[in-house]
């Protein structure tokens, strides 16, 4: 795999983060360089850590990780966007960190790249450079994760409670998105 071909994977394994970061940078409202560096340090390192245990994994496991993939990010995004969608339903304030919290940055990250996990498979039966190939991966992630974060801000810092409304509900038609792509509707 050339250079170009990981850029391009790259890019297109970091979309989904990309996209839930505009919707946490919607949500968060107002952000500062520690927002942009959790999102790029948790989506950048699950993207960069999937692909290399995929490869670990090897071709034992490849079966269940690609018949399952699509469900167990559906679950994760759905559940988080409905907690996004009932917060702003509710009205009350919160603090703009614990929109950024571990356990909910944790699931979405994972629930991000559970794909990447998918591609780390095929690495193992490919000639891939397994160590540049996660490191472009994550740092491409990185730049689009951070760069989506700033991009929702600017966006929904006026409109915190429908921007976090339009966030869970992005966040629950990517998930549906990725469910029929993985049933194969689309």
């Amino acid at each position: 795999m050339g250079i170009w071909e990981l850029i391009i994977l790259a890019v297109g394994l970091s979309m989904d983060a990309f996209a839930v970061s505009v919707c946490k940078g919607l949500a968060v409202g107002k952000v500062n360089a520690r927002h942009l560096v959790k999102a790029g340090a948790w989506f950048g390192g699950f993207q960069a850590l999937m692909p290399l245990v995929g490869y670990l994994l090897g071709s034992s496991f490849s079966e269940f990780v690609t018949k399952y993939d699509h469900w167990i990010a559906f679950i994760l995004l759905a559940l988080i966007g409905a907690n996004m969608v009932k917060e702003a339903l509710g009205g009350g304030e919160e603090k703009s960190d614990s929109l950024m919290d571990v356990k909910t940055m944790f699931l979405l990250a994972v629930a991000t790249s559970i794909d990447a996990l998918a591609v780390g498979v095929t690495f193992a039966f490919l000639d891939v450079a397994v160590i540049p190939a996660v490191l472009t991966i994550g740092s491409v992630t990185f730049i689009f994760s951070a760069a989506g974060i700033k991009a929702g801000s600017v966006f929904g810092y006026k409109y915190k409670s429908k921007a976090e409304l339009c966030g869970g509900i992005i966040l629950i038609l990517l998930g549906i998105k990725i469910l029929l792509e993985g049933v194969g509707v689309l």
